[in-house]
């Protein structure tokens, strides 16, 4: 939960790198936090006409700036520039892309993004 703590408090810092760790954390902890979300939205009985619940939508619109800010950062530890978080506009290829390069080991050492985060051995 540190991870996902860490990356909220990184509200909208687009700039610096993201271990796959912290990226990894921040999607499985956002994950179960929709899908418990979303079973209390079934049992209020507050989903709208588009089939999204009131408190998942809520909670989506406020982690949506933290999670593209942390896909960034992950970006920028394979050395790769932010703008390729859209190419998961492609349908299915980008989404595979994205899936790929989150998955990737990050850039040994400094990179242009800056300093190597998983060298320091802290939360970054």
């Amino acid at each position: 939960m540190g991870w996902y703590i860490e990356a909220l408090k990184k509200y909208a810092v687009f700039g610096g790198r993201s271990r796959r760790k912290e990226y990894w954390y921040f999607v499985l902890f956002s994950l179960i936090v929709s899908l418990v979300l979303s079973a209390v939205d079934a049992l209020l009985g507050t989903f709208g006409s588009s089939n999204v619940g009131l408190l998942g939508g809520i909670y989506g619109l406020a982690v949506l700036i933290p999670s593209i800010a942390v896909s960034v950062r992950r970006l920028h530890d394979i050395d790769r520039t932010g703008w390729w978080v859209l190419i998961g506009l492609v349908p299915v290829i980008g989404t595979i892309v994205l899936l790929v390069f989150a998955a990737s080991d990050g850039t040994p050492g400094e990179n242009r993004f800056g300093p190597n985060p998983k060298a320091s051995g802290k939360v970054v």
